[in-house]
């Protein structure tokens, strides 16, 4: 069992709040939400090439204040491990950790920028995503016309993606899938685990358009897919969706992730209180959410069971 602290369930929000978000929950309801041993792998922060609500250092602080175990630190088109570390000086009580995102801001599909972050100081890289803007699924999503990160040809992963995925292999890290559309997922997910690749997530696994069967493919070969609140706060998915995945394929096979950290949008801690409350009303046990939001991120990070 987890350690997740009692919740005090409050009155059902209303209908709309699973598209809407928390508009209508006061803000002493929500930090009535415990966020103790939690794990986001999802943080936005600045100093960035797009606004953002919080830096490194206030979004550490304000987790690290909610009593949250380890936030993982993604920025699009530069290394976080490093920043990572620095964070780790600053902010007492909380794990950080950083990645590096393959996108062409640091060359593609570049082994060498993934060798170079694991030998960073401080050792605070765990994670490598995939192309997220630069994949060739966001460009053929937006219309085309725009360069993109190939990272198959003819329906077989480029040799760079296979030295990327024995460099994961090597130094312990986690492959997260990026903006891969589906197939491509299915299609890397043999090949990392053939080669050692020792943990995988699929990230924001709705937002990339998989249908249930290939979600139960992902979850049949062991990876773990991503629900994020800021598909729901946005509107573009309801908090029914992920709980009908949830019902169908069981709460191991996902993990809860706030994606915030974007200019105007509630702050990571806000959001995690929110998507956890809208989660009880929708019928998930805490103990579901525990295996979402504490165990299975952690598991990700390679850290101890919580």
């Amino acid at each position: 069992m987890g350690r997740m602290k009692r919740v005090v369930v409050l009155p059902t929000i209303a209908a709309g709040m699973a598209v809407v978000g928390a508009a209508a929950v006061a803000q002493g309801q929500e930090e009535e939400i415990s966020l103790e041993g939690v794990v986001d792998l999802h943080f936005h922060t600045g100093p960035d090439s797009r606004p953002r609500s919080v830096d490194d250092i206030e979004a550490s602080r304000l987790a690290a204040e909610a009593g949250m175990r380890a936030i993982l630190l993604k920025n699009h088109f530069t290394m976080t491990a490093d920043r990572a570390a620095i964070a780790m000086e600053q902010v007492d009580g909380l794990e950080i950790f950083g990645g590096l995102v393959l996108n062409r801001a640091v060359g593609g599909i570049n082994p060498e920028a993934v060798r170079q972050m694991a030998a960073f100081s401080g050792r605070r890289g765990k994670v490598v995503w995939l192309p997220t803007f630069d994949s060739e699924y966001a460009a053929t999503s937006s219309g085309g016309g725009v360069p993109y990160v190939p990272i198959l040809e003819g329906g077989e992963p480029l040799p760079a993606v296979l030295e990327v995925f024995e460099l994961l292999a090597e130094h312990d890290l986690t492959l997260a899938m990026g903006h891969s559309a589906p197939g491509e997922v299915l299609r890397l997910i043999p090949e990392a685990k053939r080669l050692g690749v020792p943990r995988i997530l699929v990230t924001h696994v709705f937002s990339q358009g998989a249908t249930r069967e290939q979600m139960r493919q992902m979850a049949d070969a062991e990876a773990i897919m991503e629900i994020d609140w800021l598909a729901v706060h946005g509107g573009g998915r309801t908090i029914e969706d992920y709980v009908s995945a949830i019902r169908d394929l069981g709460a191991d096979a996902f993990f809860m992730s706030s994606d915030l950290g974007q200019e105007g949008n509630p702050v990571h801690t806000d959001g995690l209180r929110t998507y956890i409350r809208a989660m009880l009303d929708a019928g998930i046990t805490e103990e579901e959410i525990d295996t979402m939001i504490r165990r299975n991120p952690a598991r990700l990070l390679g850290l101890d069971p919580w």
